[in-house]
């Protein structure tokens, strides 16, 4: 097939970074749990203002360390799995594209089976998708059910689905688009200012 060398390996989705981030330390007010009598005393409260700080920066690093273990969250971490799974290992895609090879990957371990393919494509469209074999022609087709148009990062799934699938069946994509009825109830002021693209994901 020629889809991951012409259409959907020029398509650049996703391609601004996260603005993930552990979060904002918030420092405990420790003045609140000693003597009054250190109230005003400026040594003390810059002292314990000092201490709130770091205990605020160990609470956010300790949830920062947790998110990385687990794929929906990772940042940092990205790099050590796509190691894991033999994934290229790229820092100039957006976390959301690299969760996205990884999750597929993931659920592509194993014998390849339609289920398969269908766990692996919803990896990236975030929706319905099915998987219809058509032995007698030695092809499957994967049709995106509940998302209109081209899901983003086809070229991250098309790699995927070339490394999964049996080396013999060929496949393609089926993409659904908005219905006529969908959009013949805009008006021309509503209209005329979407692209044709977006017209045909309009919901």
């Amino acid at each position: 097939m020629s889809y991951g060398s012409s259409l959907y390996s020029e398509l650049q989705y996703s391609a601004d970074k996260d603005s993930s981030h552990p979060g904002e330390v918030e420092a405990p007010d420790l003045m609140q749990y000693l003597p009054d009598y250190y109230t005003d005393v400026r040594e003390m409260e810059k002292l314990q203002e000092t201490i709130g700080l770091e205990i605020g920066g160990l609470k956010v690093g300790t949830i920062d360390v947790l998110d990385q273990a687990f794929v929906e969250t990772a940042t940092v971490s990205l790099g050590r799995w796509e190691a894991e799974l033999g994934l290229n290992i790229d820092s100039s895609k957006s976390y959301a594209t690299r969760r996205e090879m990884i999750k597929a990957k993931l659920r592509g371990n194993g014998t390849t089976t339609p289920e398969m393919i269908q766990r692996t494509a919803s990896a990236f469209s975030g929706g319905v998708v099915e998987v219809k074999d058509v032995p007698n022609e030695y092809r499957f087709e994967i049709h995106f059910v509940s998302t209109l148009g081209i899901p983003p990062n086809m070229a991250g799934l098309i790699q995927i689905i070339e490394e999964i699938k049996p080396a013999h069946l060929a496949y393609e994509f089926v993409f659904s688009y908005t219905w006529w009825d969908s959009v013949k109830v805009l008006t021309w002021e509503s209209a005329h200012n979407k692209t044709w693209n977006e017209l045909r994901t309009y919901r």
